[in-house]
């Protein structure tokens, strides 16, 4: 799913208002309704009264629609106007007619008092704005916040006060529990900054031109499960384990075994051929013990690693492996980072860098030119600003993502909600799998396992980077459906793994 601009969003419609063709105010009648029936579905037949603030421009008009809607289905409805403006969008005037008792509040003194717990739903800004809400109207937007937690807030398409292209700041803005948008994520609600003024953001279809989506370009896009199904290769009848490639898995030290497990794990999970876990020698029974399934080359150092490591590959003797996952619990230790030069020297084809890996890159910078080109970077957040730097908003932040994937030739994933992907042509996937459960120890592990268990099998990195973090996510999220967000741990996704790819192949 395409990510768009507020001006190519407006470009959208008008495109569709043209082609369709279909009036702007039937096209409003449109988005309306769809708001309407997902309240009518989501809140039941006997909700509480809503509470619909509407503003001055077209986004004002989508709340006098839905007002009506509502009225028309018997349901209690309170309908209140935002005077932010000495004139109405066209649309907005020739829907006023139809709503009748719309109360007008032209100051904090006229906001109502809601005795009553309802559903306050905020229609008074859209993608139209462009500055900061401020004045007599931002203590709107407050007062609307104050109810939050006694009243359910529903935002249509925008959250009011929040831009969809550029930073909000500390400026006022709805913090709302839902937010009903049109056909397409706006990137403001794809960045972690804006959690608590989205919620949980809800896309419906509007019929926008398929024409106009088609051909319209943009660097951001949304993983989606058309996007997966697609890249998604079943199983060959006729298969080997051979056929599924050779994984090499560089990982663990004294105290962090339980990382080369679980991305172990993840791995074989994830449908790997044949694995080769490769540790020092004090972790050899554990990783025998715990993942019988793999393969384990040992350390001759017996805590951590040293630069004899990369020996085998010198001469070639070993470079069958088909990608090697490299960092989980490896430690920092300088001929450990002496070891990955080597290794980054030897090795050609795209591999998984984690967390230690990621660590004394950021330590070594030089390390950076020495990747193999279309490798697969997997940072949190702070593992990227220790990598490349601080920034002062997520929007920079993603700027610089997009960058370093096309400076390094790599591809980049920016772990957290909506965790961000940047390619090596620069565009930027966002995926939508996941939950609060996964922010938990050994939850990269398991990533770094499933990403390199993917690329073992043939699969592109850009195809193993947006399918891996897809089901990473939805593994998660059907382990919290059944035990929690709060009882989640790391290998509870990797036992839901097998769960994910049944929903995927349906």
């Amino acid at each position: 799913m395409k990510v768009l601009s507020a001006q190519q969003i407006r470009e959208a419609d008008a495109y569709t208002i043209t082609h369709e063709p279909i009036s702007s105010v039937l096209l409003m009648e449109r988005a309306a309704a769809e708001c309407a029936g997902w309240m009518v579905h989501t809140f039941g037949e006997a909700p509480p009264p809503f509470y619909v603030f509407c503003g001055m421009g077209n986004n004002g008009g989508d709340g006098l629609v839905i007002a009506r809607l509502l009225r028309d289905q018997g349901y209690n409805v309170h309908a209140y106007m935002v005077h932010h403006s000495e004139t109405a969008s066209p649309d907005n005037l020739a829907n006023q007619p139809y709503v009748q008792d719309v109360q007008s509040i032209y100051s904090p003194a006229d906001f109502p008092l809601m005795e009553t717990t309802g559903v306050v739903v905020d229609a008074i800004f859209g993608t139209g704005l462009s500055r900061p809400v401020e004045g007599w109207v931002a203590s709107i937007l407050h007062k609307i916040n104050d109810g939050y937690g006694r009243h359910t807030i529903v935002s249509i398409d925008m959250p009011s006060g929040l831009m969809a292209d550029s930073v909000t700041g500390h400026a006022a803005c709805v913090h709302a529990n839902y937010t009903l948008s049109f056909q397409f994520y706006k990137l403001a609600f794809l960045l972690p900054e804006n959690a608590v003024r989205v919620g949980e953001a809800v896309i419906l279809p509007i019929g926008l031109h398929p024409d106009f989506i088609n051909s319209v370009e943009t660097k951001y896009h949304v993983v989606d499960p058309r996007i997966v199904k697609t890249i998604y290769q079943p199983r060959d009848p006729f298969a080997h384990k051979g056929t599924y490639g050779h994984a090499l898995l560089v990982a663990g030290s004294y105290g962090k075994m339980g990382a080369a497990i679980l991305a172990a794990r993840a791995c074989l999970r994830a449908g790997v051929g044949l694995l080769t876990v490769h540790i020092p020698q004090r972790g050899y029974e554990i990783l025998q013990t715990a993942v019988p399934e793999a393969m384990c080359e040992t350390e001759d150092q017996p805590t951590a690693f040293s630069a004899h490591f990369h020996e085998p590959f010198k001469h070639h003797q070993a470079p069958g492996y088909a990608t090697i996952g490299v960092g989980p619990g490896l430690g920092t230790a300088a001929a450990t980072a002496r070891a990955l030069e080597k290794l980054l020297e030897l090795y050609h084809k795209p591999m998984v860098l984690d967390a230690d890996a990621l660590n004394m890159i950021s330590e070594y910078p030089f390390l950076l030119q020495k990747l193999p080109k279309d490798s697969i970077l997997t940072p949190h957040p702070k593992e990227f600003e220790r990598l490349f730097g601080p920034k002062e908003d997520q929007f920079e932040r993603l700027e610089l993502l997009s960058a370093k994937a096309v400076e390094f030739q790599v591809y980049i994933l920016l772990k957290g909600r909506f965790s961000a992907m940047a390619c090596p042509d620069g565009a930027v996937y966002f995926n939508p799998t996941g939950n609060p459960g996964m922010a938990t120890a050994g939850s990269g592990d398991v990533l770094t396992g499933i990403l390199t268990g993917l690329l073992s099998q043939g699969y592109t990195p850009k195809a193993a980077l947006l399918l891996g973090t897809w089901l990473h996510g939805l593994a998660g999220d059907l382990a919290a459906d059944d035990i929690s967000e709060e009882s989640l741990i790391a290998e509870d996704i990797i036992n839901y793994l097998g769960q994910a790819y049944l929903q995927l192949r349906k």
